[in-house]
């Protein structure tokens, strides 16, 4: 029998990660309170008060010569353009598919996302899995076969989202940033974008700032807030919990 070797995991990386999990599963209900707001306006909001939410923390915490050090590196700033590119596509399909009754596809992202994960693992970074291990694998992904076949179409929403954050994991992964600045530059990278699309809304009358109740718009502007929060424990989780049978740290995890 094969010699497994486990390492020990952090539990308050455990910790993190489970609070993590836990409010991604109820920012369904989050998103749902916005469903009167197109998807692309509530993406747009999402990345704007992200980025000021992040900014605070990193004002507070006077990281911003970490920023620009981060920044003059030409092979980080390339990966934090595609985390940037990532997570975005990845939050408009999520909160897209909530709003348009695509709960359950959207949910099969959870199941399919660390397999994702795995595979990158192995074929990327070249990690090794113990036998129990791929046992386990095996099992999720006849779980997974089991639930796709149950559904009667590819699970398009799915994929994508299992696939871009996978992605997104390991860009971030082969990025040596804190999680705040991390985060910082991600919406830095897209926020020019998503402000210039609200003002354009908002000029031509067509944006949802004084057109809905003011609760909306409040809930709104706190997406920021619930988008954050959620990755930050996260990637804190991700630094600490180790893949057994590597000793090196993995991101698992589902963006929402």
């Amino acid at each position: 029998m094969e010699n497994e070797k486990f390492v020990e995991t952090d539990p308050t990386g455990v910790l993190y990660g489970v609070l993590a999990y836990t409010a991604w599963g109820i920012l369904p209900l989050y998103w749902k309170l916005l469903n009167v707001v197109p998807a692309l306006e509530i993406l747009a909001h999402r990345i704007i008060w992200s980025f000021v939410f992040v900014g605070v923390l990193l004002v507070a915490s006077g990281g911003w010569q970490t920023l620009i050090t981060v920044v003059k590196n030409k092979t980080n700033l390339f990966f934090l353009f595609l985390c940037g590119f990532l997570i975005s596509v990845n939050w408009f399909t999520y909160i897209w598919a909530v709003n348009s009754n695509h709960v359950i596809e959207a949910s099969m992202g959870y199941y399919i996302n660390p397999l994702v994960v795995v595979l990158l693992g192995v074929v990327v970074l070249k990690e090794k899995l113990t036998r129990w291990q791929c046992l386990a694998i095996l099992l999720a992904s006849v779980g997974v076969i089991i639930l796709t076949v149950q559904y009667g179409r590819v699970p398009w929403v799915a994929l994508i989202l299992a696939s871009t954050f996978a992605l997104y994991g390991l860009s971030k992964k082969l990025i040596k940033v804190d999680s705040i600045t991390g985060l910082a530059l991600e919406t830095i990278i897209v926020m020019p974008i998503a402000l210039l699309y609200i003002i354009t809304q908002q000029t031509q009358g067509t944006g949802s700032v004084g057109r809905v109740p003011i609760q909306t718009t409040f809930i709104l502007f706190g997406s920021g807030i619930v988008t954050a929060i959620p990755l930050l424990w996260f990637a804190k989780g991700a630094q600490k919990i180790k893949l057994p049978g590597t000793g090196s740290t993995t991101h698992l995890g589902n963006p929402s």
